[in-house]
């Protein structure tokens, strides 16, 4: 599991890293690949889960980068996890000034025929504390 984090860093994490780690999911899993986007809602499937990154892929211009920061990851026979934050610097549609984005990420995988999977991945945008206010 360590080898595929490693391997989608080096790769500079892409919705297309994830479609290709979800696409050949045997039909039987399909229905078992989940997508909770930064936007809200949910999306269930291997199709629709890939026709959403598609959806989105398409709201950003080129030329962006992004940088992932573990926090933890694990695997256990064929499952594995990890979570952590995606900064990036994106330009959104035809738009050419960078606008800064972070995510808190948690993806699930699975070994299908001796290959990693993602079947779920969670993304949501990195919120500022709340300042309590202490007056008695």
């Amino acid at each position: 599991m360590s080898v595929l984090i490693g391997s989608l860093r080096k790769e500079s994490f892409s919705l297309k890293v994830a479609q290709a780690l979800v696409a050949e999911a045997p039909a039987s899993l399909e229905c078992r690949a989940r997508f909770f986007p930064p936007t809200g809602g949910s999306e269930r499937g291997a199709k629709e889960v890939i026709a959403r990154y598609d959806r989105d892929a398409r709201s950003f211009g080129k030329g962006g980068e992004t940088q992932l920061e573990e926090l933890q990851s694990a695997s256990a026979g064929d499952v594995g996890f990890w979570t952590g934050f995606q900064s990036a610097q994106v330009k959104m549609g035809d738009g050419s000034e960078p606008v800064s984005m972070k995510l808190r990420i948690t993806e699930l995988f699975r070994r299908i025929e001796g290959e990693w999977k993602m079947v779920h991945r969670h993304a949501d945008p990195m919120a500022e504390p709340a300042k309590h206010n202490n007056r008695g």
